[in-house]
């Protein structure tokens, strides 16, 4: 396979830019103004797509993921707030459904920036990034005490992602969800086309969309539109492991279907 040519760090960070819909959440704006001043957190995403796409070959982890994630994790919050899931930085602090969002935000902003530093156990290596960076993204955000607080369950939002994490906090099962629910096929094109034949790849190749909306019996209502039967491993074990747990089982109800008529052979011949 060849390889394209690395790119000068300045010239990949040009046009690095994450949006998101604040809908007048002045809070949420003012991090996202100091998100996009941050250059150390933008060569941060920019190590971690290398460490994932150009070395492990795996799924992006780039800032296009980040915002991917970023903008699922506002719907899902914005879709269960409206049906009454109360945040926990309401219930537990007093505070706002909007700092809900501001912790929803800087969560999926920062749950994967210790890929920069290794793949394995990068969700701790993300923890220790962020306790020293989230003071300064959130000083023109919050004063004392709301500033550690908020920073606190951002921090617990990030490690809940993991595999394991037991999140406790609404806030942090929606991070948790979200960052499995960028799944549609272009994400996962590179590693398939190259020829990274193997369960992961086939199966996030066949994801064709995902179209998240309010539900009916429940809150969210996430589509999964499949070219082939191989998704349902995308689905039962990579989503299906992050919903559980996530403390948002009973809110998010998540319909795949195949295309059978018309299902689509990836893989011709598989050898080991």
């Amino acid at each position: 396979m060849t390889r394209e040519p690395p790119i000068p760090p300045r010239e990949a960070l040009a046009d690095v830019h994450v949006r998101a819909p604040t809908r007048g959440n002045r809070r949420l704006e003012r991090l996202l103004e100091a998100v996009n001043r941050d250059t150390q957190l933008k060569a941060w995403w920019h190590v971690a797509a290398i460490n994932a796409s150009r070395r492990l070959h795996m799924s992006d982890h780039s800032w296009v993921h980040v915002q991917i994630v970023l903008n699922i994790g506002l719907r899902l919050a914005r879709l269960l707030f409206r049906r009454g899931v109360t945040p926990s930085i309401v219930a537990d602090f007093a505070l706002a459904e909007r700092d809900a969002e501001v912790v929803v935000a800087a969560g999926c902003l920062l749950h994967c920036v210790g890929m920069s530093i290794h793949r394995a156990d990068h969700e701790r290596y993300s923890l220790f990034l962020s306790a020293d960076k989230l003071g300064g993204l959130l000083a023109d955000v919050y004063e004392e005490p709301e500033r550690s607080i908020v920073a606190s369950e951002t921090l617990h939002a990030i490690i809940g992602h993991r595999s394991d994490g037991r999140p406790f906090t609404v806030e942090a099962g929606i991070v948790r969800v979200a960052d499995a629910l960028d799944m549609a096929r272009g994400r996962s094109r590179v590693g398939f086309e190259a020829g990274q034949t193997s369960i992961h790849s086939v199966s996030a190749y066949a994801i064709q969309d995902v179209k998240i909306s309010p539900g009916e019996e429940r809150a969210v209502r996430v589509e999964i539109a499949m070219s082939n039967s191989a998704g349902i491993f995308q689905v039962d074990e990579l989503l299906a492991e992050k919903l559980r747990g996530s403390g948002l089982e009973e809110h998010i109800e998540v319909i795949a279907r195949i295309d059978a008529e018309h299902e689509e052979s990836l893989v011709h011949v598989f050898r080991l």
